[in-house]
């Protein structure tokens, strides 16, 4: 009978192993979906992830750890992630991982006078544990209620929001750096984002902090912000922790030698890279360039228009050159520069990446398409300079830090004049410091705002704005509460106009650290854009005093260009139509000056330097009328437009 037993066991143990490599792939692909080089790569979400597993380090290595990912059967639809762009709705459905005998596939459904009709069915994609839907036809002037399904085990459900152009203002809430040592809910944030009601939801990047282990840390954040989540379009793009990294320069996706990648590169498997970037991105608006990087990851870079707010969503680190190898070393890391007495441009060679041809070229189209839109924001991970003096602790005091978007520095110029082309204001997280500062390109205050937000829980990296000689700048904002604001230069010698910073006070303290969130209120009637900064534990119902000093800040987004104005063209006047999209060019060196759009009837148009100057004139893209010729000589007759 013991060898009936025994035979019995084994036919059952057989079974269930061909059954789960059915389920999960042929061959046991599915207990190493990154290759048998990297067996404990997300193993909280992959193989026979729901038997106890042996701790691989620490005091209790060895002793058995209950699976992290059991939850009840019923709860295993976690949450949804969705935008909606020109009569396309996409929404990722994110799931716990399943047990080889639950359902594979999931099902969408939409509330239709009043009853829930089904419109799709994706299958679960593993690794990742996600299934995806993308719609076509959608029509975004109506709130419609939807629901996800695994069959009748478990459902997630929430709103998909029609689009706010009617709205007033355009509210986009800034978060990112979510701390992994402070586990648990993010309660007070939710609760105050659900109070100011923002139309979207940006999350710049490091959802989560546990490396190796995506699916968990990403589970972690999903349940921490569902509740906000479920009803409103949200943009999230992974950032270097994200896909298990201290900093990132991908360097076209190539394979980095190094965990600290600072050759530049990915460290972690291409298929660990794929579902990080699966699982974030795949319900943002679709690629405009898709064609992958190299190792076949692929990219997210796209355009979302909300409210008739145009946003360009860049991927900040996929193209970037990494400094080992590339630049002389100045610092105690590739990466850091404590030499105070070292020539910028000796950084700053040919040939170094920032954001990459592609992007580039994207931008460059992106500033001169208006089509829905009345103003526009570029959103990504990090900041274009290095607004920030200390580094993980106050006495780590360095000169630049190449991490950020502020290196290299012509490549950085280049990005901000097409953003200062489009009079586009900039959002991005990644420091773990509140900012709002004014770039400059060729000089202070040419160049267009920015908004870094700080980050939600702030344990891993503090940072501080800390002037080393604590004086203020040329151009301090008159009566700011904050002691060092104005004309400064970063240590790669970038311009920029310092408005506001949240340094930490006691880091011990986690009402003093300077976590938190930020706000970006568009309002196109007067084409402004107000800066908030809110603390993690803050009562928004106290208004404005609830903010970090120094906030908030309201900026007229035509101030985005920051040029001095020489002169003006003659008036265009339109008729027949209220607005239009405007650009204006050099005819001597066919540079473009800006393509905006400008409401009616009567559009004045600055120029910079010595003409003449070329107009071109459309409802959404310039060039459907075109001026040759003009001067800013004031005697000039106005011009008379119609469509």
């Amino acid at each position: 009978m013991q060898t009936v037993s025994v035979w019995l066991r084994l036919l059952c143990s057989g079974l269930v192993w061909l059954v789960t490599a059915r389920l999960y792939g042929q061959d046991g692909a599915w207990a190493q979906p990154f290759g048998a080089e990297w067996p404990r790569l997300d193993s909280d979400a992959v193989g026979e992830w729901w038997r106890p597993s042996p701790i691989p380090r620490g005091p209790k290595k060895g002793q058995l750890q209950e699976p992290l990912l059991m939850v009840p059967r019923g709860e295993v639809l976690a949450f949804a992630l969705y935008t909606h762009d020109h009569g396309v709705l996409k929404l990722t459905a994110q799931l716990y991982p399943l047990l080889p005998h639950e359902p594979r596939e999931v099902q969408l459904e939409l509330e239709r006078n009043g009853q829930w009709q089904q419109v799709s069915v994706a299958r679960v994609v593993y690794p990742g544990w996600s299934a995806h839907f993308r719609i076509v036809g959608w029509d975004n002037t109506q709130d419609v209620r939807y629901r996800v399904l695994l069959g009748q085990q478990s459902r997630f459900e929430g709103l998909i929001r029609r689009d706010p152009r009617d709205r007033e203002e355009i509210r986009v809430a800034v978060l990112s750096c979510n701390s992994s040592r402070t586990p648990g809910s993010r309660e007070t944030i939710v609760e105050n984002l659900r109070k100011q009601d923002p139309d979207l939801l940006f999350f710049a990047g490091d959802q989560s902090y546990h490396h190796t282990q995506h699916t968990f840390g990403w589970l972690e954040w999903g349940q921490q912000f569902r509740e906000v989540l479920r009803d409103r379009p949200v943009v999230t793009i992974p950032d270097d922790h994200d896909v298990g990294h201290p900093n990132l320069w991908g360097a076209g996706g190539v394979k980095s030698r190094k965990p600290t990648g600072s050759d530049g590169g990915y460290f972690y498997p291409a298929s660990y890279v794929q579902m990080v970037e699966r699982c974030q991105t795949w319900h943002l608006p679709d690629p405009v360039d898709p064609a992958p990087v190299e190792q076949g990851i692929g990219v997210y870079f796209t355009r979302l228009r909300v409210g008739g707010i145009d946003f360009a969503i860049l991927e900040d680190r996929k193209f970037k050159t990494g400094p080992e190898g590339a630049i002389p070393p100045l610092g105690p890391r590739p990466d850091h520069i404590t030499d105070d007495s070292y020539d910028r441009r000796a950084v700053d060679l040919p040939g170094l990446q920032l954001l990459g041809d592609r992007q580039m070229a994207f931008l460059r189209r992106w500033t001169e398409d208006w089509e829905g839109a009345d103003l526009k924001c570029v959103l990504s991970q990090t900041a274009f300079c290095g607004a920030v003096h200390l580094h993980g602790q106050r006495d780590n005091r360095l000169l630049a830090d190449l991490d950020c978007n502020g290196w290299p520095q012509t490549g950085r110029r280049e990005a901000l004049r097409l953003l200062r082309q489009a009079r586009a204001v900039h959002l991005c997280g990644d420091q773990h410091l509140a900012v709002v500062v004014r770039h400059g390109i060729e000089q202070h205050g040419d160049g267009p705002y920015a908004f870094t937000a700080p980050a939600i829980v702030n344990t891993i990296y503090g940072r501080w704005w800390h002037p080393l000689d604590e004086r203020a700048g040329a151009n301090s904002v008159a009566g700011s509460p904050l002691p060092w604001t104005g004309d400064y230069e970063d240590g790669l010698g970038n311009p920029l106009t310092m408005l506001a910073y949240a340094n930490p006070g006691n880091v011990q303290d986690e009402k003093q650290r300077g976590d938190g969130y930020g706000l970006a209120v568009f309002r196109r009637a007067d084409r402004s854009v107000r800066f908030e900064c809110w603390p993690r534990f803050s009562d928004v119902s106290a208004g404005d005093v609830g903010q970090y000093p120094g906030w908030p800040l309201t900026v007229r987004m035509d101030d985005n260009d920051g040029r001095s104005v020489t002169g003006w063209l003659p008036e265009l006047r339109l008729r027949n139509a209220t607005s239009a999209v405007v650009q204006v060019s050099s005819e001597a060196t066919e540079e473009i000056l800006y393509t905006v759009r400008l409401p009616g009837p009567v559009l004045r148009l600055p120029v910079y330097g010595a003409g003449p100057w070329r107009v071109r004139v459309g409802r959404s893209v310039p060039g459907q009328l075109m001026y040759s010729g003009l001067t800013t000589d004031p005697q000039s007759p106005a011009l008379e437009l119609e469509f």
